[in-house]
């Protein structure tokens, strides 16, 4: 019998996918619910698994635009398992150890295309994951490793340097297929500047008090928790917080209505190496910090091997980012349709201010820059400027966050 490997749904609106590279050989031998494939949507990335245990027989090639529902492989029942094969005898060498290291989805692709064998490769990723990077990397220093042949030493010109061969060689193009997570990020970039009426205002935080509550009670809590405590849960209590006293923010326009929410659904940005994507936390104002920085490092720790759900990154009414992370001094955040607002989160620098204890006293003090940037058809700015300044008072005061004032 001849069971069909079919592309699974990824969600609602979604039609087509990407197929990404086999894991098996085509006349492999696979067990039921072995890791086949990863397939990409331009929301999240899926695992395709086998259906039943067998031969495995390829239609689809990696690479290429599936439907969903569409076979891209099949399985042979009836054929008989080869005398102590292991499921993975038939990988190529060079893939052979992808499964046992730690390694993105679009790295594990690229190093089934170029040979690269993942364990030799060195990780910068957290934890030492390998990312695609560092296999574009291993790849260009193993073509810089190979011998120069007699034939091409003996026509160089002498005038010729290393440095001169090094640069003529540096100069390589390549061409890749965007993946649709990428395409989908263009159109709602294109959307959000396109269909809304978007403005940006700042303000600056003074981060000495909930840097001071953060250090005091940071062993502590993690030992409570089993979690750091980091700043992400500070701002998206405040957040939530400054939402609940300006519910504009908190709320879409859809037509010709102003669609309002008595919930927070706050989407915390996270950076992939496939590219940005938006997690929800439900429910926000009922979380507590602990609950919130659990959260934040299951999607981190999820989005970065691609096992978020199209439903988990689906439905924010607001959304919060922290470029800082990455050490952005100062940027204007892109609104996510249909949101109305978004803050953005920048890079803790000490600069010599107002001593607020002091005043007419200058001092150095870590200081924050934040952004909302806002859709100006239902957010005016006086309720922007409030909002931001609301989420100021709740930094520089968290004893605030704590009575909900």
């Amino acid at each position: 019998m001849t069971v069909d490997i079919t592309i699974p749904s990824p969600g609602e609106s979604i039609t087509e996918v990407t197929l990404g590279a086999w894991k098996k050989a085509d006349g492999a031998w696979i067990e039921k619910d072995d890791l086949l494939a990863e397939i990409e949507s331009d929301k999240a990335t899926l695992e395709l698994r086998a259906p039943a245990s067998g031969s495995l027989k390829i239609l689809q090639m990696a690479g290429e635009g599936v439907k969903v529902g569409a076979a891209v492989g099949a399985v042979d029942t009836n054929a008989s398992k080869p005398a102590g094969s292991a499921a993975s005898a038939s990988i190529p060498a060079a893939i052979a150890t992808t499964d046992s290291v730690r390694a993105s989805g679009v790295a594990k692709k690229v190093a089934a295309e170029k040979g690269v064998d993942l364990a030799a490769v060195q990780g910068s990723g957290t934890a030492g994951r390998v990312m695609k990077n560092d296999v574009l990397a291993a790849t260009a220093s193993t073509t810089e490793a190979k011998p120069v042949a007699k034939s091409t030493i003996a026509t160089m010109p002498a005038t010729a340097t290393p440095a001169t061969r090094a640069s003529s060689d540096a100069r390589g193009a390549r061409r890749e297929k965007m993946p649709k997570i990428r395409v989908k990020i263009a159109e709602r970039l294109l959307q959000s500047q396109q269909t809304t009426a978007t403005l940006t205002t700042f303000n600056e935080i003074d981060m000495t008090e909930v840097m001071r509550l953060r250090t005091n009670n940071k062993e502590a809590f993690e030992k409570q928790h089993y979690v750091s405590l980091g700043f992400m849960s500070f701002f998206v209590k405040a957040a939530v917080s400054a939402l609940q006293k300006y519910p504009r923010v908190n709320a879409y326009i859809i037509g010709d209505e102003f669609e309002y929410h008595d919930f927070c659904d706050v989407s915390v940005a996270v950076g992939t190496d496939r590219g940005l994507v938006v997690p929800v936390l439900r429910n926000a104002e009922t979380m507590s910090f602990a609950q919130i920085e659990n959260a934040i490092r299951d999607f981190a720790l999820r989005a970065r091997d691609g096992k978020l759900t199209v439903d988990e990154m689906t439905g924010g009414t607001f959304t919060v980012s922290n470029g800082g992370v990455y050490g952005s001094l100062l940027a204007t955040p892109i609104l996510n349709p249909p949101q109305s607002a978004i803050l953005g989160m920048h890079g803790i620098k000490k600069r010599a201010v107002e001593d607020p204890n002091n005043p007419g006293q200058i001092a150095l003090r870590p200081m924050m820059y934040i952004a909302l940037s806002y859709d100006h058809r239902i957010i005016d700015g006086a309720e922007s400027v409030g909002f931001l300044k609301h989420i100021k008072d709740c930094i520089e005061h968290p004893e605030r966050l704590l009575l909900g004032v």
